[in-house]
Formats: structure tokens, sequence, C-alpha cells
């Protein structure tokens, strides 16, 4: 029962402190990571144990599906290939790094210390996520910065795998094989991905059932990661590649009342688990702490020094990367404002944590790894000065680049995009009106309500500065409804508007079907 009470007591203060950082408009993840540590300081409280089993099953599968949901399939396809070259390249160069520095400036052996490269190389899905919602990025460059979280895994594992079996069993790197191991990790968690979204696509298309729709969605990550992790390839990889595919279907797969639940219950999810993770990370520093050698007392210069390391390898790689974009797009003087917040923006997170748990605690011979505790530790209290330096500070440095999306430009965007919407309304009830298949008093009133929604769109562009008649308006309004959605994918597939729009001009159509059936 005290075990009981502990977690409801973590998830009452996670969701008192998440709720205040969304009224205060401050990353959540910072100010509950914050909170954790104050609350772990405090007389009496208990020593929080994570288990790398709870966060890798429970928290990350359906934290990273709903990350990998918002992608866009297409903006996706137009970053690709930096997505690899950072997914791939920034990870070894960032594991060397870390591994050189801190075999030279800390107590841990070489083969540990590469161990704390692999965990520490790559960017955390959760974090990046989390950080960003609230930032109006370029398209381009939040998507950049998303896909190469979630895409990373991969490379990040197998180094992972290399460095603990040369820590653990004393053995040479074998890079042939890690050549290989890393293939199956990727192409393996590609291909089970997929194919869970093909099974899901089918079984969602044959069924109406709310109740059924909303078990499906949620044991979808799981099952992506699962079946994944059972025949060794990336759990990670397998639940980003379902998400993705299923993300970009999700207006096709199910009716307007159905998405809404589900909006509802994934965004219910999504907040109590990131809510609970990075209060977590904050409570267990302490504890790991006290758990170190009088020999490792230098930790918190170690931890800065990891740090400013992974930052400064970041940007190195970043800005000729950018340049050689920039140049290939036509732009001949580059701008170092975007390398300089794809940099700010690689924070590390939940799956860092897990890595790090998942250490054994003995070698194949026997003996303690007596390094471990310092590894565990330098990891958190990385996870922590990333999420409170860089996270406090994010929207900061994006305002100061000028980069950041003004919302006059959403705005004008969304009007736009909702006239061609309402113009698309109008020329099919002109349509039924010269059939005469439809009581006038039906389009009239119709008529009527495209004819406000279009001249509040275009208002809001120049401001830049009888029981049987209600039966038949509600019937084709919803036909409307259906007809202003195909013109809604019709310009997203033509890149008129950008997803963004195109998701919130959705939601507005969802919600509007929905009241058209409560009524």
């Amino acid at each position: 029962m005290r075990g009981v009470g502990t977690v409801l007591a973590l998830v009452v203060l996670a969701t008192v402190v998440a709720t205040f950082a969304r009224r205060w408009r401050i990353p959540a993840p910072s100010l509950l990571v914050v909170a954790g540590l104050a609350v772990a300081l405090l007389p009496g409280s208990p020593q929080i144990r994570i288990s790398p089993e709870v966060i890798g099953l429970v928290v990350l599968p359906p934290l990273l599906y709903a990350s990998a949901e918002e992608l866009s399939w297409r903006e996706l396809r137009a970053v690709w290939k930096p997505v690899g070259v950072l997914a791939v390249g920034l990870v070894l160069a960032s594991a060397a790094a870390v591994g050189a520095v801190a075999s030279m400036i800390t107590p841990l052996s070489w083969q540990m210390a590469l161990v704390l490269g692999a965990i520490l190389a790559s960017t955390d899905p959760v974090a990046v996520t989390a950080l960003g919602r609230r930032l109006a990025l370029p398209p381009k460059v939040q998507m950049l910065v998303q896909a190469e979280s979630l895409f990373n895994d991969a490379t990040s594992l197998v180094l992972y795998r290399v460095a603990v079996s040369v820590a653990v069993a004393s053995a040479a790197a074998n890079w042939g094989t890690a050549g290989g191991e890393f293939l199956l990790l990727a192409g393996g968690g590609t291909l089970i991905g997929a194919v869970v979204a093909g099974v899901v696509t089918v079984i969602r298309r044959r069924t109406e059932d709310p109740v059924l729709e909303t078990v499906i969605s949620l044991v979808t990550p799981y099952t992506a990661y699962v079946l994944a992790e059972a025949v060794h390839t990336s759990g990670v990889t397998s639940v980003v590649v379902a998400g993705v595919v299923l993300g970009g279907r999700g207006d096709r797969l199910t009716n307007a009342r159905i998405r809404l639940q589900l909006h509802a219950v994934y965004g219910t999810v999504v907040f109590l688990l990131e809510s609970v993770v990075f209060s977590l990370i904050g409570l267990a520093l302490p504890a790991q702490v006290r758990a170190l050698s009088d020999g490792d007392r230098a930790w918190p210069l170690y931890a800065l020094a990891v740090a400013g390391t992974l930052i400064a390898v970041r940007l190195l790689w970043l800005a000729p990367l950018s340049a050689v974009v920039q140049r290939k797009g036509g732009i001949q003087r580059p701008n170092w404002r975007v390398p300089v917040v794809l940099t700010w923006a690689g924070t590390r997170g939940v799956v860092p944590l897990a890595a790090a748990l998942s250490i054994p605690v003995v070698a194949k011979d026997g003996s303690a790894l007596t390094e471990r505790p310092l590894v565990l530790v330098l990891t958190t209290s990385v996870v922590v000065v990333t999420l409170v330096v860089q996270g406090f500070s994010l929207a900061s440095v994006v305002r100061r680049s000028g980069i950041a999306l003004e919302p006059d430009h959403t705005e004008r965007e969304e009007a736009a995009a909702r006239c061609r919407l309402a113009d698309a309304g109008i020329r099919r009830l002109e349509e039924l009106s010269e059939l005469e298949a439809v009581p006038d008093v039906v389009l009239d009133r119709l008529r009527r309500g495209l004819n406000a929604r279009l001249d509040d769109a275009r208002d809001r562009l120049a401001d830049s500065t009888v029981e049987s008649a209600d039966l038949v308006y509600r019937q084709l309004r919803r036909d409307l409804i259906a007809v202003e959605a195909a013109e809604l994918r019709r310009l997203y597939d033509e890149h008129t508007i950008s997803d963004t729009t195109r998701r919130r001009l959705q939601r507005s159509l969802d919600l509007e079907e929905a009241r058209l059936a409560d009524v």
C-alpha cells in the first residue's frame, strides 16, 4: 500500500506542476525536473528506484507513438537526407567525443567512458517533442529536430550494445558485426512497424465502435514495441514507423466522433506519462548521488564537462551541414541562427536514462562493475542539465534567432484555407440548387452558414490587419463537410497549406460534424 500511495502522490504532484507550467507558459519537462529534485531533497522523502523495464515497456511506447503521429510524411521526405546524416554521423561523433572527454577527466575507464558516450549520443524524442510543442518553428526546422530524435535510436542502441559488451565481457569491439546489427535493428524495426500499421489499418477500417477504436489505438504502440523487441530489433524504431504511417491516415480511418475521442484519450495519457516520467528524473538523482563512492564527489564538474561537450559537438556538426543545405536551396549567405536553434533543441531525456539503468551490475567474470553508479549519475545529471538549462532558455533562443513564425503567418494561412473550404461548400450547394432536390429553406440556411464562415475568414485576412427541415439540414451539412474535407486534403496534397494548418482545420470540421450528430 505504501508503494501505491507513493505512486498516487507522484501522479498528483506531477499533474499539479504540469498544470501550472501550462498556465505560466513555461516548459513543463523543465519545471517537472526541478520539482522532482526539490521533493527528493526534502527530509523524509522516499527513495525512488526507477526500473528500466517500466520506462522501456510502459512509458516509452505511447509517448513515442504520439510524437511520431505528429510527423508529416510529406515534410519528412523533404528533410530525410539531413536527418540521416544526423541520426548516424552526429550520433557517432557525439559518442566518440563524450567517450574521449570522460576517459580523460573522470575516473571512468575508457570502456565505461565509451558506454557513457553511447548512452548520451542521441537526442531524446520525448523531451524534444515536449519542449518543442509550443514553439513556432518553421515546419522544416521543427521536422528536422523531431525526426532526428525519433530516428537516431538504432545508431545509439548499436553503439550502446557494442560498448557494454566491451565493458562487461572485456571483448574487442567488432565493428563489422556492429554494422550488421545496425541493419537488423533499423531494418527489422522498420519492417515490423510497417506490418503492425498495415494490420491496424485493416482492422480500424472495419470498425466504428468508439471503445474498440480507443483500445486498438492504445494497444498499437505496445504491440509494435513488444514484437520488435521479441525478435531483437529496435522497438523504438518499430513504434516510430507505426506512428508515422498511421498518423498520416488518421482522417481516413475513422469518423469525426472517434477522432475527437482518440485525441482526448491520447492527450490525457501523454500528459500523465510525461508528467510522471520527468518528475522521476529529478526524484532519482539525489538517491543515485548518495550511492557514489568518495572518489566520485567531483561529479557535478564531470557532468557539466560532458554536457558542454555534447553541445559543442552538435554545433560544430550542424553549422557546416546547415550551410550546405542552405546553399543548395539557393541561399548564398547561410543563416547561422538555424544551427544555433537546432543545437539548443537537442536535449536528452528518458531514453538515455533507461539505457543507463540497463547496464549490468556485474561483469561476465562475476566482478562488480564499480563504475556503474558514476555512469548512472552522470547520465541523469546531464539529462537534468539539458532539460533545465536548455529547456528554460529554448523559447528565448528561438525568439532571438528571428526564425520563429509570426502568429499572423499561421492565421493568414488558416484564414485563406477556410475561404477555400467555404467556397467548395458553396459550389456544392449551387449544384444541389440547380437539381431542385432540396427544399429552398434548407439551402438558404446552409448557404447563410457558409457565407458567414466565408465572411469571417475574409475579415481575418483583411484584418491581418421545422424538424424534417432540420434533419435535411444536418444531412446536407455533413455532405458539405465531406466536400470541405476533400478540398482540405487536395490543398495539402498540392502543398498549398502546411500540415499544422491541415490538422487544425480537420479538427474544426470534426468538431462541427460531432455537434451535428448531437443535435
